[in-house]
């Protein structure tokens, strides 16, 4: 892990279980991912991959996956975290810590100021000018905001550095849930040369811990940057790429070296809006918005020592998460010259839509599983002895799930359904949200010899289309629900979200 080739470090086991502890450096790839996440994580098959689970045999099983989509290097670690652990090597806790560590010490070291929940609020009621930044994703303001707050994700805030500039009077506040993106998209405005920002402490989850309300389910639309700033910010990128020296890739070069992967693993990765990627991007980039970008920077980039490419429309927003990326230590970033503009005036083409590839296998898989459509299944009530197996994410069976369902991971499921279930004559029925986990599972169980599985064609959400009854709750789970980690500002007490903020804040040190 010290050395500068070519490898990634896997941790198969569960969200929850690797947020309660983990290698450092390691990627999050629960096993029931593998298949719907590898194929942008590590491209080039021949990349050595190690990987790790709780000593439970998850790890050899992934090593399976893995191998039988092609890959050809494969370590598991002896012992797995147990034996890390037991051999007194550094470990972390908690998801995204890279980054989140990152931004304590970017706050210590450039003394980013801020602003209270208290201050904030006193500072509204005055009637001084004040425009608050919400730098989180759309979806996470959608369900609440800060009282008037204007979404602007993280990535696009240098497309505002002018027009804010020109607001001399006004007190700039930048906010998320937490620390980090406050944290960063107040340094990155700062690092543009505006002295009116600050971060506001503790973000959402501070302003309900101060006792405030938040604002819920906002309706304002998000603002679009005036024309002058986002042609002024071009200028502003221009100037920060040169100052920080960092390195610019042409589309001719891109284009060779993402068709020649021998010549070293590229990461291509567009910062832009959902809105933007979709209307064409590079194919096979990786679509992360620049404070997605830079808050996940672990959940993107597994491949260690791999050339990152950062791409937007022209070249604002891509320097600024390529500056970002060099200063958290990343050894090879570059910046698409000219942007995606540059790209199709070559006459590169663009692909269009979402990147939603169909997950590593599935065809295949496809080929061997049974299928029973809702009506049918639905017919077959009355028929007690049939096992309904929901293998989505328990976050989806507590939603929404068959009656009867009964939940496991996937990542479980080899290890605990002889278990439990040891009878392999039984009638086994497969669901999960839209139907392509529940084929990787069919495939798996008709391996153990389960002789009667078939599958929900199209899941739970064609269960729920046809008008059949559904179920709420966890009850029913068969393995302990940790594939999922909710941020606590979204599900989580006053006292969750003050250990959250204290471990947030210890990271630095």
């Amino acid at each position: 892990m010290a050395s500068e080739r070519l490898f990634a470090v896997f941790d198969v086991r569960e969200r929850g279980e690797y947020s309660d502890g983990q290698i450092p450096g390691a990627t999050s790839l629960p096993r029931s991912q593998i298949e719907f996440r590898i194929r942008s994580l590590v491209t080039d098959r021949k990349i050595p991959l190690f990987l790790y689970d709780g000593a439970d045999g998850r790890a050899a099983l992934a090593a399976k996956t893995l191998a039988d989509l092609g890959h050809s290097q494969i370590s598991i670690l002896d012992g797995g975290w147990p034996a890390w652990r037991r051999d007194g090597r550094p470990t972390v806790s908690g998801v995204n810590v890279p980054s989140k560590a990152f931004g304590e010490k970017i706050h210590h070291e450039r003394n980013i100021p801020d602003v209270t929940p208290a201050e904030l609020k006193a500072l509204g009621e005055s009637g001084a000018e004040l425009l608050i930044l919400d730098a989180r994703t759309p979806e996470e303001y959608g369900r609440f905001c800060i009282p008037g707050g204007l979404n602007v994700p993280g990535g696009d805030l240098i497309l505002w550095a002018d027009a804010l500039r020109r607001k001399k009077d006004a007190a700039v506040i930048v906010n998320c849930a937490g620390r980090t993106r406050s944290i960063v998209g107040t340094a990155a405005l700062r690092r543009l040369g505006l002295t009116n920002v600050r971060a506001l402490k503790n973000g959402t989850m501070g302003w309900v811990l101060a006792g405030l309300e938040l604002e819920r389910n906002p309706a304002r639309p998000p603002p679009q940057p005036p024309a002058q700033s986002r042609a002024a910010a071009e200028t502003l990128a221009r100037e920060l790429a040169a100052e920080e020296k960092l390195d610019w890739i042409s589309p001719q070069e891109l284009s060779r070296r993402l068709a020649a992967p021998s010549d070293g693993f590229v990461y291509s990765i567009d910062v832009r809006a959902e809105a933007e990627f979709e209307s064409g991007h590079i194919a096979g980039s990786i679509h992360a918005p620049g404070g997605q970008a830079v808050q996940r920077a672990d959940d993107f980039i597994a491949v260690r020592n791999a050339e990152i490419v950062f791409i937007s429309n022209e070249s604002a927003r891509a320097v600024m998460a390529a500056y970002w990326y060099r200063q958290m230590g990343f050894p090879r970033v570059s910046v698409l010259e000219g942007g995606l503009r540059s790209w199709s005036e070559r006459g590169y083409e663009l692909a269009r839509g979402a990147a939603i590839d169909e997950p590593a296998g599935l065809a295949d898989a496809r080929l061997g599983a049974r299928f029973v459509d809702p009506h049918s299944f639905a017919a077959e009530a009355g028929d007690a002895s049939s096992l309904i197996l929901d293998v989505g994410t328990s976050l989806e069976f507590e939603s929404a799930h068959l009656p009867g369902a009964r939940w496991i991971s996937r990542g479980w499921l080899e290890l605990e359904l002889p278990r439990q279930y040891p009878d392999r004559e039984r009638s086994i029925v497969i669901a999960c949200a839209d139907g392509r986990q529940s084929i990787f599972a069919a495939r798996a169980l008709s391996g153990l010899g389960y002789k009667k599985v078939r599958v929900l064609a199209g899941g739970v959400r064609a269960w729920r289309a046809a008008g059949l009854p559904m179920e709420t709750g966890l009850d029913g789970c068969l393995v302990q629900a940790k594939d999922v980690v909710l941020s606590p500002s979204i599900r989580g007490t006053k006292e969750d979200m003050q250990r959250y903020l204290e471990w947030e804040t210890k990271l630095e040190r």
